[in-house]
């Protein structure tokens, strides 16, 4: 029996018997929760609670997060997507110093120029590596890459307006933390712990790079998109839920406000290119504070845990996001304690 399928945009032929199709799981999670969303909203107005102060104040609220970062997503996913298929994949190999302790701060800095999402940036790393690229080097691309870009930098701009100390705090301690932890793997790092996967990135041979770019891009929205909702939705409910005697408990030690909000940045897993329009809204606590959330999201959170330990071996993903945890946080306060 001959049948026929579709296989990465291309028709594949089949002689044999017919093959069951299967869904993919994230298509049928998605459609999932657009019908609970649909199925939600006329329940909702039924029984009245849409015009409930509360709902709508939280409606308000995650609407204008979307809105306002929706466009720096749009452009940070289109440049991830342009660099993965038009970057040269030995670009870094030909600029990198050879020494490995002067190739981490230049790393670092890179992520200023070849910007990239989280997601994009673990396997990015992991190839690098499989490039000839010192580890150090390419996990300080890693934490910096998604941190430090012009657009999250715009966005911090956009989301604190009239406060270029903000961005100023944001941009030093994202590279100190990640020229940081780029020099404690040389130190303490050990091989043992990097079991890197075989994954892919950069063009194909034999394949279109606007294909390639168009289905990167595609990737990189849909994925980043889903957690800059699911984080706007925290966001709102937090803002919206929480009672104002818990915040005050945190906010009111600088010490805990900084360890809350960055256990927060963790669980909330926002794209970097939208974090700081959460940070913003986040007014009751202190700047410092606010600095933690958007130096540790980008760097740690659950999803960039479970893609570290995925590509790169549990061991080292524990490790790993727990130093650069503590690494964080502690050059948030040093730096937002001194600019802001």
């Amino acid at each position: 029996m001959v049948s026929v399928g579709v296989l990465d945009g291309e028709a594949v032929v089949s002689t044999g018997p017919p093959v069951r199709r299967q869904i993919p799981v994230r298509p049928l999670v998605a459609a999932s929760a657009v019908a609970a969303v649909g199925l939600a909203v006329p329940l909702l107005a039924a029984a009245g609670w849409l015009g409930h102060p509360a709902v709508q104040a939280w409606r308000t609220v995650c609407l204008a997060i979307t809105v306002q970062a929706l466009p720096f997503l749009l452009l940070g996913t289109a440049l991830s997507g342009a660099i993965n298929a038009f970057v040269p994949a030995d670009l870094f190999t030909r600029v990198l110093p050879k020494r490995a302790v002067l190739a981490v701060p230049v790393a670092g800095v890179a992520g200023a120029v070849l910007p990239g999402c989280e997601c994009a940036s673990v396997p990015v790393a992991n190839s690098l590596i499989r490039r000839g690229v010192t580890p150090a080097a390419a996990f300080a691309f890693l934490l910096s890459a998604p941190a430090i870009n012009p657009i999250v930098l715009t966005a911090t701009a956009v989301a604190f307006p009239g406060n270029p100390a903000m961005v100023a705090a944001r941009l030093l301690a994202s590279l100190a933390t990640a020229a940081l932890m780029g020099w404690l793997w040389l130190w303490l790092g050990k091989e043992k712990w990097l079991r890197p996967a075989v994954r892919h990135t950069g063009h194909r041979h034999g394949h279109s790079r606007w294909t390639e770019f168009r289905q990167g891009f595609q990737h990189d929205f849909l994925h980043a998109g889903g957690f800059l909702v699911l984080g706007a939705m925290a966001a709102a409910t937090f803002n919206v839920s929480v009672p104002r005697s818990v915040l005050d408990t945190f906010s009111g030690s600088p010490l805990l406000s900084v360890l809350f909000l960055a256990g927060l940045a963790v669980l909330l897993a926002v794209c970097s290119e939208a974090d700081a329009f959460v940070a913003a809204s986040l007014t009751g606590f202190s700047p410092t504070a606010r600095l933690a959330f958007m130096v540790v999201g980008p760097m740690v959170d659950l999803k960039l845990i479970a893609l570290q330990a995925g590509t790169f071996g549990r061991a080292f993903a524990v490790r790993f996001s727990t130093a650069t945890t503590v690494v964080a946080v502690a050059a948030s306060a040093l730096i937002g304690g001194a600019l802001l």
